[in-house]
């Protein structure tokens, strides 16, 4: 079996980047999904895919997949440069702004 290693990127609808710090080893499907007749669903037997574990450090999550037989991939993750303005939120409401504030 097949699995990656990766750490998630943070929530693009949020500034903060909670549950950006843990690695992730997921299991890539075997074989396709097949459409349920009926309901159109996409579903399979693989229960494999459905499993998504987290470990604390790239090292603990590659020792759980040679641990286990997998063919681990590791994707690195690409660092952002953190945006730190001086005065923070606070700074949109300064009442000693020099320059006229306005959307």
């Amino acid at each position: 079996m097949r699995a990656r290693i990766y750490q998630p990127a943070k929530n693009p609808m949020q500034s903060g980047t909670g549950k950006t710090k843990h690695w992730v080893v997921d299991i890539v499907p075997e074989g396709g999904t097949d459409v349920d007749p009926l309901m159109g669903w996409p579903g399979g037997t693989d229960v494999h895919s459905q499993i998504k574990l987290r470990f604390d450090t790239k090292e603990a999550a590659l020792d759980y997949a040679r641990e286990k037989g997998l063919d681990a991939v590791v994707i690195e993750p690409k660092k952002r440069k953190p945006v730190i303005r001086p005065n923070g939120y606070g700074e949109n409401f300064a009442t000693n702004r020099r320059t006229v504030w306005t959307h």
